[in-house]
């Protein structure tokens, strides 16, 4: 697959219709966008959380996509359910039907994401473009966190403000630099031990008070850690 098809997800706004394994009957729902790393789905049924789930997705008579999801998150507007889903195993000939399916009944926002004129307008649009493409959604939290700089041996402490299955956000006294390979523990108030993860600094800049904010992306998804965390928070 072209580095080209390796774009975020597409705003489609379109009628679907979902089905859960085991299920005997498709349900009626809405497709807000999709990609090849997951969709924004909003249905009146509820999906089960904290786990993987096959589902069948029929967008239309000829492009039906099979897939293994994790939901990411959840929420509830005006009544429906509206679900982040992470494509946690999908085959390769259905991104061939989801980049079909988008060439020939989506054209301009197809082309558009590749020559990047979403981005046109100024530093907030960008921003919230970005935003609008993360996979994975952020939720605020606030936790202690310890970690340790497994180049430089630097211990720290620091408060987490938000956290995804890919990543943590928190602010220390300490100014970390991007690509420094951190070990994180994570003390949840639900009495547990402490969540454990490792990552990568991917940007790190001042928050005011002689403090720092940093993002840490993790190595890899834990989709079982952000479950318990929004549980304890």
């Amino acid at each position: 697959m072209s580095d080209q098809r390796k774009a975020g997800r597409w705003k489609i706004g379109r009628p679907a219709k979902i089905k859960l394994f085991g299920a005997y009957a498709f349900a009626q729902c809405y497709v807000k966008d999709i990609g090849f790393k997951g969709a924004h789905i909003a249905l009146a049924i509820k999906l089960p959380q904290d786990a993987f789930v096959k589902i069948c997705l029929h967008l239309t008579d000829d492009v039906i996509l099979d897939a293994e999801v994790w939901v990411a998150w959840h929420k509830v507007i005006d009544g429906i359910n509206h679900y982040g889903l992470y494509f946690s195993r999908i085959a390769d000939p259905d991104k061939e039907k989801i980049f079909s399916f988008m060439k020939r009944d989506f054209p301009v926002q197809l082309y558009q994401k590749w020559q990047g004129k979403e981005e046109k307008g100024g530093m907030m649009d960008q921003q919230k473009n970005y935003e609008d493409r993360r996979v994975f959604e952020r939720f605020p939290v606030n936790f202690p966190v310890r970690f340790l700089s497994l180049g430089l041996k630097q211990e720290g402490s620091a408060h987490a403000c938000d956290i995804s299955a890919k990543g943590v956000g928190f602010i220390s006294k300490t100014k970390l630099t991007p690509h420094l390979s951190l070990e994180l523990w994570m003390d949840m108030p639900d009495n547990g031990e402490p969540l454990y993860t490792r990552g990568e600094v991917a940007w790190s800049k001042p928050a005011g008070n002689n403090e720092y904010r940093t993002g840490i992306s993790l190595e890899k998804a834990d989709f079982m850690g952000l479950g318990r965390a929004l549980r304890a928070k």
